[in-house]
């Protein structure tokens, strides 16, 4: 309003009617000041590759569920990645896109503990959306939102990003999904699933939660998801190493930072009964420094480390304890999660 606004005036200094020819007004794209033209052309390009996931089923307990939530494709053949809680229970599964078509669809893999799950719908070509890097991303960067908030398909909302490095609890708060976004776009319920793209276009994350009015979260698209998508594609469901033990991030003391070269670890609190980590010795208070070598600075870092490949393989684990570092030898596990 305010160009136009200064058009008119400028029209009447110079003698011309306040009412000017519509050949002298700007056009429509014009008129779009940048922050409108790219969430349009963003929301413009995402709008194939993001449907409307309807979802019915039972609990454990038999009582009949019925919700639904957003989707993103993310290859030509069907494949779908959205949030693992929105088919929770799932029995029937059909995704609508954005011409209005629908399709049923099945769920090829879930992880609750990344709230990451993988659809593959029926028939025809989806157009697949890029997939880009979180760790590109800076506060206070433009981020679109795509989805469909409370069954309104196809919905755009914008904002920024708010923080970067969050961590999100999930299983009770047994486990966290670290590095999540945080943004200032509106989310409801039923976003979840669906994507937050950068100005570019590219789908920086799945929208997972929200936490309250302006304070939405979303599971950045980084390495460790790409995996995680990719062996839900590939197997159905993802693994990981269990070691048994409860802990929490702690700065090293400082004579023992300045011996290591870093500055945190991950102090035991709690050992399992029969756990990996009681049949290797670990007690509680003892510091995690390393395992295999590599740094364990923060409970994320040890989560990253706790791959697929550590299963049934012996490592080594650096423990400090007291003022002696030693190395304990321990065989992970497989993590067993409830699907």
């Amino acid at each position: 309003m305010g160009s136009l606004a200064w058009i008119d005036d400028a029209a009447a200094r110079d003698g011309a009617a306040p009412n000017a020819p519509e050949a002298a007004r700007p056009s429509d794209a014009e008129a779009l000041d940048a922050y409108s033209r790219v969430v349009s052309d963003v929301a413009a390009q995402l709008a194939p590759s993001v449907v409307h996931v309807r979802v019915s089923g039972r609990t454990p307990r038999g009582r009949r569920v019925e919700g639904g939530g957003s989707g993103v494709a993310i290859a030509p053949d069907g494949f779908l990645v959205t949030s693992a809680h929105v088919v929770e229970h799932a029995r029937r599964v059909s995704v609508e896109s954005s011409d209005g078509s629908e399709r049923a669809a099945a769920v090829v893999g879930r992880d609750p503990l990344s709230d990451l799950a993988v659809l593959r719908a029926d028939g025809g070509r989806l157009a697949p959306a890029q997939l880009g890097d979180a760790g590109r991303l800076r506060v206070g960067q433009l981020v679109v939102a795509i989805g469909s908030p409370r069954g309104f398909a196809g919905s755009v909302t914008a904002g920024v990003v708010s923080a970067l490095g969050r961590s999100l609890p999930v299983r009770g708060g047994a486990r966290v999904i670290d590095n999540v976004i945080q943004t200032d776009a509106a989310l409801n319920p039923g976003n979840s699933g669906g994507a937050l793209v950068e100005g570019r276009g590219t789908v920086v994350g799945i929208n997972t939660a929200v936490a309250g009015v302006g304070l939405g979260l979303a599971v950045p698209i980084n390495d460790a998801t790409r995996a995680i998508v990719g062996a839900l594609m590939r197997d159905g469901r993802v693994r990981r190493a269990y070691v048994g033990i409860a802990g929490g991030s702690r700065p090293l003391p400082p004579r023992i930072a300045a011996r290591l070269g870093r500055r945190g670890c991950v102090e035991v609190v709690e050992v399992a009964d029969g756990s990996p980590a009681a049949r290797a010795g670990v007690r509680p208070e003892d510091l995690i420094v390393a395992i295999d070598e590599e740094p364990v600075e923060s409970v994320t870092a040890l989560q990253r480390i706790l791959v697929a490949e550590l299963i049934d393989r012996p490592v080594a684990l650096a423990v400090v304890r007291g003022s002696e570092q030693r190395t304990l030898e321990l065989r992970p596990v497989e993590l067993r999660a409830a699907t």
